[in-house]
């Protein structure tokens, strides 16, 4: 008999750990490929019908660097849109516990529009970001470090 209880004990556990698994919602900073340094925090969130969507909250400007204001090589509804308080990530799904998919990522910067990737580290705070044209392996990766 005790052993039953032992192993329902472990098995509501398992469950209970499970359940708990951290998500990508939360705000975010960035690290900018290219440059290595931050140059936006962002705040994502999960929609009603399950998906992710990112907004950026704050930038945060590099020393000799004035950054845009506004999306202006951005296709619609982007063009001519402030940076700050844009939704740059959309529809981003989870489909394992540390992967999502199906995004598209928005470079405010450049206007490319990106079908997108992410993997959660095992601490949640480190997300891992891949956006490419077509192929992932001709992308470009960024690394988003938990704020909160």
């Amino acid at each position: 008999m005790w052993s039953n209880r032992f192993i329902l004990g472990v098995l509501f556990s398992v469950l209970s750990c499970g359940s708990m698994a951290k998500d990508i919602t939360g705000i975010w900073k960035n690290i900018d490929d290219k440059t290595g340094s931050s140059k936006a925090v962002l705040e994502v969130r999960k929609e009603a019908n399950g998906t992710y969507t990112g907004k950026i909250i704050k930038i945060t400007p590099l020393p000799g660097y004035t950054p845009k204001e506004t999306c202006v090589n951005c296709p619609a509804p982007y063009t001519n849109k402030p940076i700050l308080g844009m939704d740059v990530l959309k529809n981003l799904v989870q489909t394992s516990e540390e992967n999502y998919s199906g995004g598209k990522i928005i470079d405010p910067l450049s206007g490319k529009i990106y079908s997108m990737k992410a993997k959660l580290s095992a601490n949640g705070n480190r997300l891992s970001l891949r956006g490419y044209i077509g192929v992932s392996a001709l992308g470009r990766s960024q690394i988003w470090i938990r704020e909160n």
